[in-house]
């Protein structure tokens, strides 16, 4: 068994696989000792079932032997957000309220997942209801800290080399704002890429399904295996994928042209993020444009809460009514507030989210990229909240392709995310982006 095959990529993994250095079961088995090592800190996992990840393993071992078609994640290890549905395993959604809960379906997903060759480990641990309230995950570089939220445990059971990929989601910020505090990459496709069908519904206009790993290309690799069109989900599109393994691949023909947002919230970013975030601005000279946006801009953000908080009242509202006293004190004022929100307020926020829309695709005629921030900047501490998700809003409101890339640390020596937006379906033109971002900031470290 190679020592440490944990720490593996999924790239890396597939390579030693294909040469016979390493078997699904062997990998598997090292990533089940990882979390036994390390999980009763970290508290990654809402359900694990060791025996039947092996049993996976142990098939696709059978098919590669006997020179069967191999999928793109054939006996790769893949953690599950505990908002997807599995047959044979529970998703509990992040609350008492459906502890327990099995469905005899699984997510669109994880159809592909498993027609890709993958092993599903289990249900990675997700804040209640996949939204504001935090669960008992750990940041894996320092447990005094929040991994982030929603998709907590996804983010942290990749940092902790617990598995090399995982699947999360976001609404607002819920896969960059935890791949930004536990120094993984994420990666947020454009709205439609990747199927929602037999996932937790929170707000059918905002949710979308994103990834993490531990490079850029495995992030792709794992987008690519997902996507799909899906006639029952309405986000979905019935067009060709961008192909995000080439895009995380390739060299930029010429230097992108990359847009800094000098936005009124920009003050919430911390002191070392600040400098941070400056400091590759000046690495970067004139291939950033520092822009004043206008108002509304930032206008968005109470947009996006408004549909937010009125979609998911409405979707979940007997749940809510049924269950008032499971649902804790974090959450009860949000629905309070979201079930003020009228008809007519939630149609207006709707019609501006349209706008916005509209405002990047022209905006993107002239930028490569938007850098931003992934977070406020290092994870706050454990019981502070899962931090501010503001960096994000925007971008996740209009649908837009959005990556984080753990190139910053903070004053004590947790990880911060710098962000990249793209425009919608050139998923591909990001990532390529964001690889020559990646080597730029990598020579002016080495110079």
């Amino acid at each position: 068994m190679i020592k440490d095959a944990h720490t593996f990529t999924a790239q890396q993994a597939l390579a030693a696989m294909s040469v016979g250095r390493m078997t699904s079961v062997e990998l598997v088995q090292a990533c089940l000792d990882r979390i036994a090592e390390t999980n009763e800190t970290i508290k990654a996992w809402a359900f694990l079932d060791p025996d039947a990840a092996l049993a996976q393993a142990a098939e696709c071992d059978r098919l590669r032997k006997a020179g069967m078609a191999l999928g793109s994640l054939h006996g790769i290890p893949v953690g599950l957000k505990d908002i997807i549905d599995t047959a044979k395993m529970p998703t509990q959604r992040g609350t008492p309220i459906f502890a327990g809960r099995k469905t005899d379906h699984v997510a669109r997903l994880v159809e592909h997942l498993r027609e890709a060759g993958a092993v599903i480990m289990g249900k990675t641990v997700t804040t209640e209801m996949a939204f504001v309230h935090a669960n008992e995950t750990r940041n894996p570089h320092n447990p005094d800290h929040s991994p982030g939220g929603s998709s907590s445990g996804s983010a942290a059971a990749v940092a902790a080399c617990h598995v090399p990929l995982a699947v999360g989601t976001q609404t607002n910020g819920s896969v960059i704002r935890p791949a930004s505090f536990c120094g993984a990459f994420g990666f947020k496709p454009t709205r439609g890429v990747i199927s929602r069908t037999g996932l937790l519904q929170t707000s059918v206009t905002l949710d979308q399904v994103g990834c993490f790993a531990r490079t850029l290309a495995d992030a792709a690799l794992l987008t690519d295996a997902i996507g799909g069109y899906d006639q029952h989900d309405r986000a979905s599109f019935a067009r060709p994928r961008p192909n995000m393994s080439v895009g995380a691949a390739a060299d930029v023909p010429l230097p992108p042209d990359l847009a800094w947002f000098d936005l009124p919230f920009n003050d919430r970013l911390s002191e070392d993020a600040q400098q941070g975030f400056e400091a590759v601005l000046d690495i970067l000279g004139p291939q950033v444009t520092r822009l004043e946006p206008a108002e509304t801009l930032s206008n968005l953000v109470a947009v996006q809460a408004r549909i937010h908080e009125y979609e998911i009242c409405q979707h979940q509202s007997e749940v809510f009514d049924k269950h008032w006293d499971q649902i804790s004190e974090t959450l009860k004022p949000v629905i309070i507030r979201g079930r003020q929100i009228s008809q007519t307020e939630y149609q207006d926020a709707l019609a501006v989210k349209a706008s916005a829309e509209a405002f990047f695709a022209d905006f993107f005629l002239e930028f490569d990229a938007i850098i931003a921030p992934s977070a406020a900047g290092e994870a706050p501490l454990f019981g502070a909240g899962t931090g501010d998700p503001v960096f994000c809003t925007l971008w996740t409101l209009a649908g837009l392709p959005c990556v984080s890339l753990p190139l910053l640390v903070g004053g004590t020596g947790l990880p911060i995310g710098v962000q990249l937006i793209g425009p919608v379906e050139k998923d591909d033109r990001l990532l390529r982006t964001a690889r020559w971002l990646q080597t730029e900031l990598a020579q002016a470290a080495d110079a």
